[in-house]
């Protein structure tokens, strides 16, 4: 493999530093919940493509009374500045590519290349009743699709690191376009105790809207286990807006598994549909799209460690078989 020039990456590692900011602004007198979440396909089965890897770096902190966050929170309709509990700030990085990707040629059925970078901001606000509780998220992501978020360059450099297949058809990958989406999601978590356990079960609904996606989803999800109130939510993969997760620091050991599903129409996928102001790859996207979603999670003091599988229905005509993929979220608080 031809080295890798410092120009090419130089774009890619200036943004990444503008949207990371957040994640290192100061910590005041109050702790924060660190997450490094890594997503592969290899983590559930042995294919390499689609939604082939994603790394997730997520800072959770509780503001203090004069934050800006919670003037923000006064301003939205429905939030309260007083009733805002957390929020998170997020750099990620995704990588998407067909199946073959050992071919030069463009792969006309089966979806584009493509590098996203993008930085967000999320509100957290969870109210308890009785019997029940109400968890609601509002998410904010800037960024960059394209050569300019680097997904060439981190691709092969870890393919020949790992001395796997070289990606070769990177020259047919999306073109730089910045991305702005805005997204919702909220869960009604049912509270009972049964078999010897606590369980946590209930609807959720979500949507996006930007340049990158639009979508409504509705789903639902369970959570089984002990010391469920030390931890908030079950994790999620993108496109998917999952809740606030997470846990409470200094509460012991607590465990749960979970089973979520969730349904999407799809109205815009920029991944799929190809550049919103300039010619490129694009498919059939599919307008109705699946999740399940399946996993464990073990807390302890100040760790967390979660593994969550998830299986998708086909994302476009020509797609061959539903994507498996799994995701690994390791949380410390800080």
């Amino acid at each position: 493999m031809p080295p890798i020039s410092p120009n090419r990456l130089r774009p890619g590692l200036l943004l990444a530093g503008l949207l990371g900011l957040p994640l290192l602004a100061p910590l005041a007198n109050a702790e924060s919940l660190y997450s490094l979440k890594v997503t592969n396909d290899l983590f559930s089965s042995s294919d390499d493509g689609h939604y082939t890897s994603g790394v997730d770096l997520m800072r959770t902190t509780t503001p203090e009374a004069d934050h800006w966050s919670r003037r923000l929170a006064g301003w939205l309709p429905g939030w309260t500045a007083n009733g805002l509990d957390a929020v998170g700030y997020q750099l990620s990085h995704q990588i998407y590519t067909p199946k073959a990707i050992e071919r030069r040629a463009l792969i006309e059925d089966d979806r584009p290349y493509a590098g996203l970078l993008l930085g967000g901001l999320s509100l957290f606000d969870d109210v308890q009743h009785r019997g029940w509780r109400e968890a609601s998220t509002l998410n904010l992501q800037v960024g960059m699709v394209g050569p300019a978020a680097g997904g060439e360059p981190l691709q092969k450099g870890v393919h020949d690191l790992l001395d796997s297949d070289e990606p070769r058809g990177w020259d047919h990958q999306l073109e730089n376009e910045p991305i702005v989406n805005l997204g919702w999601h909220k869960a009604w978590w049912l509270q009972n105790r049964w078999a010897g356990m606590e369980w946590e079960y209930g609807p959720s609904a979500s949507w996006q809207v930007g340049n990158l996606y639009d979508y409504l989803g509705s789903g639902g999800a369970i959570r089984f286990g002990e010391g469920l109130d030390k931890s908030f939510g079950i994790p999620s993969v993108a496109p998917a807006l999952g809740g606030r997760q997470g846990f409470r620091a200094h509460q012991g050991f607590g465990w749960y598994g979970f089973v979520g599903v969730e349904g999407r129409y799809m109205a815009h996928n920029l991944l799929l549909d190809g550049n919103t102001f300039e010619d490129s790859h694009s498919v059939d996207r599919r307008e109705w799209v699946g999740d399940i979603t399946a996993g464990a999670v073990v807390s302890f003091d100040r760790w967390q460690l979660a593994f969550t599988n998830v299986w998708r229905s086909h994302e476009f005509e020509a797609q061959e078989e539903a994507d498996h993929f799994g995701s690994i979220t390791l949380s410390t608080w800080l």
